[in-house]
């Protein structure tokens, strides 16, 4: 109670009427004061338990309000984001104080309202009022949540001009906005030069930050300075130095975690336990996250994905399953990252019944309008195989990415539907989708497969222009796609131009010679791989081995051949054993050929018996070369290659009954021989020829041409080699015969078409034959053209009379 004196205040009571009357003002004024007191009290109550429309009735109420008043009400609209309400109570208020300002600005703030709370905070300090640290904070915190980094830049510039810049309060919302606006350096900085003691909400900003910007490593050794500093950590520690254990898989470091947290009694908290469900799966440490999720009190549908990512990627697809199995048994709500992580699972297993139950159960759910469960959806069909579907989930798609469009056109090019993907690119681009490094890398694989190179150049051109960053898949595919299009200079190039390379770089490019008849380049190429360090892998021993067979490299061969095992630990393949035996059959060691086709581990393969086949007709072993294709029947009963290099090598040996009882026999077997064509890219139209073709639009200019060529080359000292003419017929036949084979008509019509000075590129699904191949070289020199010719083996550079694989293919 309020008491007066009496004396001081020079009161004279002359009779009691007066003294009553005094006694009554005092009773009155005392009441009031505690009346507004206990009003205010109730006001806050009701406010604090949200109930904002009892707090404003009883706030009309207030027969007299102070200070503390209004800026309860306004606090009260503003933390329950009712704006509009807050800043008209905020008009009204007689005396604005710094905390009106701050609840109103806490509230702008919390709802993301950038240009509204920065009006307010600086129309705060026009008015007068100079904002504190908890003005500086949820400014700070608004900038963090957006992003804002100019905004936060300018926010600290305040900071340091009102000398707020050793404040822990607000020094931890400057470290937490840099580091959330992707600036860690700015905020280490700040971290490092605020005093030693620093409280644990800055320390945990500080490791979350690192955490956040991939800074794994600096988070784990942040953690461990807080922890030798005696900070305490909490439940929003925990989680962000697990997620940085998580991303480097430092498991051990992230049990010494764990033991903190159960000293810490946070070993209960679910955002803990979910941080170490995670880590422990990603650091494929399944059993001890498993542990953790069986020990959760709440069924947390975070902690299940996470254990379930982990069976993926730990290839335990059917543990992956049964928890999924056991998520919808216990009616636990699936969300958007549960279904594309189970859809994985199918895409490896290949259980197309199963991945079709699950996709009902995403239409029954509702989440087939999520974007992300329709990536998974499509990017799962396509890898099983199944592109109609694919298309199909993609084609209802709403609003599809760049991730969608991926999905899509890697499953195509990987199915080898190589045309179709390349059209299903072009409408990416169309649609104005800008291709990622995953898709760049797919498109150039399909590019080499088809050997569009011009196409494959302005994919090229186009990732140049984008500013995309260099990524090692994409570079890979350029050396891939570039020698597999005969242009291997320009793979050399892009090989040279890349900051690292990788084993499947130098695998690809070493190939890439190999099979450009580049033999001597390849095995040059590998001696530089192996002196950078780069150790060689199964596919490199394969190129490496090709390359030698091609370029008659016969000791480099065996001397290759025996490292891989000896110094590599790489137990040879069938494919090896073929390019071994290729490369003694092609330098006339068939009897060494044959022992190590004896001496094989395993049962040979066709890609054996077809390299021995191959260097059987070569040299006219018809008694190894019989006993190779009788297996290659064996092996391969509706493969015509076998049928047809037996049948050519009795016609060679001029066996023309032994030749047609071969052909009769393919015949009767339903064998059908694959015709030899070759063709040629033109303005963007291919051309293509069978022998003696007559079907082509220009077949008279492309005949006349014949006759021209053959003339000026027989002048040159052509001798067409009727060895190659397979069918009995009188000599003049046979040579007009070879003159009409694909090759030379559809280098005829290169001729009468590619402008001078520009390569003919010529492409035939057959080996090239022997006379094809002399009368290319001759053509090359007298018609002063660079010729590249893909047949089914390699590619050739004819050029001034010379072939790249000189004469060894």
């Amino acid at each position: 109670m309020i008491k007066f004196n009496f004396k001081l205040l020079n009161f004279s009571f002359k009779s009691r009427h007066q003294y009553i009357r005094v006694r009554s003002i005092h009773f009155l004024f005392a009441n009031s004061s505690q009346s507004k007191l206990d009003s205010n009290r109730v006001l806050s109550k009701l406010s604090k338990s949200g109930r904002i429309n009892e707090a404003r009735k009883l706030f009309d109420k207030m027969p007299e309000r102070d200070e503390f008043t209004w800026n309860t009400m306004i606090a009260a609209y503003a933390n329950s984001g009712k704006l509009t309400e807050a800043i008209e109570v905020f008009k009204e208020t007689p005396i604005k104080s710094s905390i009106s300002w701050n609840s109103l600005i806490s509230g702008y703030c919390r709802r993301g309202m950038e240009i509204e709370a920065f009006d307010l905070f600086w129309g705060m300090q026009f008015e007068g009022q100079r904002p504190n640290q908890y003005t500086m904070g949820s400014i700070l915190r608004l900038c963090s949540t957006l992003g804002l980094l100019q905004r936060g830049k300018e926010v600290h510039g305040y900071i340091i001009k009102t000398q707020f810049e050793l404040n822990d309060y607000v020094v931890t919302g400057l470290v937490d906005m840099y580091a959330k606006c992707n600036c860690i350096l700015e905020a280490e900085y700040l971290f490092k030069m605020m005093p030693d003691k620093k409280n644990h909400v800055m320390w945990t900003a500080m490791v979350a930050g690192y955490s956040q910007n991939g800074e794994a490593f600096k988070a784990i050794e942040c953690y461990r300075d807080m922890v030798v500093e005696g900070v305490e950590s909490n439940q929003f520690t925990f989680p962000s130095v697990l997620t940085a254990c998580a991303a480097v898989q430092a498991g051990n470091f992230g049990v010494q975690v764990h033991s903190c947290i159960v000293r810490s009694g946070f070993e209960a908290n679910v955002f803990v336990q979910t941080a170490l469900v995670d880590m422990y799966a990603k650091c494929r440490d399944l059993d001890s996250a498993m542990i953790v999720l069986e020990n959760m009190e709440v069924d947390d549908v975070v902690s299940w994905n996470s254990m379930i990512v982990g069976c993926v990627r730990k290839g335990c697809e059917e543990e992956a399953l049964s928890l999924f199995q056991k998520m919808h048994a216990r009616d636990m709500k699936l969300d958007n990252f549960t279904y594309p992580s189970v859809l994985n699972c199918f895409a490896s297993k290949k259980d197309m019944n199963n991945a079709m139950s699950v996709h009902c159960l995403i239409v029954k759910t509702g989440f087939e309008a999520y974007k992300l469960v329709n990536n998974a959806l499509v990017d799962m069909y396509a890898k099983q195989g199944n592109l109609d579907c694919a298309f199909q989930v993609f084609n209802h798609m709403p609003n599809k990415d760049v991730v969608s469009w991926t999905s899509l056109v890697t499953g195509f090019a990987h199915n080898d539907r190589h045309e179709e993907a390349l059209k299903l690119f072009c409408d990416m681009r169309m649609a104005g989708i800008y291709p990622d490094h995953i898709v760049l890398a797919s498109i150039l694989s399909a590019c080499a497969a088809l050997t569009v190179v011009e196409f494959g150049q302005q994919v090229h051109a186009n990732f140049v222009k984008s500013g995309l960053q260099s990524s090692i898949s994409v570079d890979n595919s350029l050396v891939t796609m570039y020698a597999k299009c005969g242009c291997i200079e320009d793979a050399n190039r892009v090989f040279v131009s890349m900051r690292s390379q990788d084993v499947i770089t130098w695998t690809a490019l070493i190939v890439g010679y190999a099979q450009n008849g580049k033999g001597k380049d390849s095995v040059r190429l590998y001696e530089q791989m192996i002196a950078s360090g780069t150790k060689p892998d199964f596919i490199t021993f394969i190129g490496l081995l090709f390359a030698c067979s091609h370029a008659g490299l016969l000791e480099s061969g065996r001397s290759y051949f025996a490292s891989m095992e000896s110094v590599y630990g790489i137990k040879p393949g069938p494919e090896h054993n073929a390019c071994m035996i290729d490369l003694l059959g092609r330098s006339g060691n068939l009897v060494e050929a044959e022992t190590l086709l004896n001496q094989m581990d395993v049962e040979p393969d066709a890609t054996v018996w077809k390299a021995l086949l191959a260097a059987c007709r070569v040299h006219g072993n018809l008694e190894l070369g019989e006993r190779a294709a009788k297996n290659l029947f064996a092996l391969e009963p509706t493969n015509a290659v076998p049928y047809i290099m037996l049948s050519n090598m009795y016609s060679a040996a001029g066996k023309w009954e032994e030749a047609a009882r071969i052909r009769r026999m393919m015949k009767s077997n339903g064998i059908s021989k694959e015709p030899g064509c070759s063709w040629v890219g033109i303005n963007s139209r291919v051309h293509s020829f069978m022998s003696e073709d007559r079907g082509h639009p220009r077949t008279p200019e492309i005949y006349s041409k014949i006759d021209e060529i053959m003339l000026l080359i027989k002048e040159a000292g052509y001798a067409p080699d009727i060895s190659f003419a397979l069918h009995n017929t009188d000599e003049e036949g046979k040579e007009l015969g070879l003159a009409y084979h694909s090759e030379k008509l559809a280098i005829a019509f290169g001729l009468l078409t590619v402008p001078p000075g520009a390569p003919i590129r010529i492409f035939k699904n057959l080996r090239v034959c022997g006379d094809c191949h002399t009368a290319l070289k001759y053509i090359s020199r007298v018609f002063l053209r660079h010729i590249i010719l893909r047949d089914s083996n390699c590619f050739h550079h004819f050029k001034e009379g010379q072939c790249s694989c000189g004469d060894y293919w």
